[in-house]
């Protein structure tokens, strides 16, 4: 014979609904998605667009130019990609006003890393460095005409200019921004 639950006790499918649906709420105010709401609702202050954690923002891929195969604008090591935040999301946005975001607006740009290359094809002066190196055509390429004919006369300095420039080049450690070879 089966036993019936009294009618004043509810049935163990719905107690256990009832604690997942109260743990749903309590995780949604506080959890990760839950502090923008949160702080849109009085109780705390309001977070930095740039402070929001993964999955609360999606950004864009960067631009990448064909040539140097690095993101367009790449200045000083850093690029930067605009960063939606989610829809339903409010914080403060790179001006510092408190934004409600819907999805398709611009939050913050989140900055990446790359080389600067300053429209020099990373691939062509390698070569050059390292077929031609002894004869300058790397330092003729990259901007440097003083030092590619010093090294045109000095048969690459003997050979360790040559290699000292190899070593410059592949490892990117040439900054052509202090000598004003840049084409943004």
């Amino acid at each position: 014979m089966a036993a019936s639950w009294p009618s004043w006790l509810a049935a163990p499918g719905a107690v256990a609904a009832q604690f997942l649906g109260v743990l749903w709420l309590v995780s949604g105010t506080t959890g990760p998605w839950g502090a923008a709401a949160t702080a849109a609702a009085g109780g705390e202050e309001l977070l930095k667009c740039e402070d929001l954690k993964v999955g609360q923002y999606i950004c864009k891929d960067p631009k990448i130019n064909d040539a140097t195969q690095e993101p367009v604008n790449c200045t000083n090591y850093t690029a930067h990609v605009p960063c939606f935040p989610a829809p339903n999301i409010t914080c403060k946005d790179f001006s510092g006003n408190e934004t409600h975001f819907t999805g398709t607006e611009i939050g913050f740009l989140k900055p990446i890393s790359c080389r600067n290359v300053n429209g020099y094809s990373y691939k062509v002066a390698v070569a050059l460095s390292l077929f031609l190196g002894w004869l300058g055509a790397d330092r003729f390429y990259l901007g440097y005409p003083a030092l590619g004919l010093l090294k045109f006369c000095t048969v690459g300095f003997c050979g360790i200019g040559s290699l000292i420039d190899f070593i410059l080049i592949s490892m990117q450690m040439l900054d052509l921004r202090e000598h004003g070879h840049v084409s943004n």
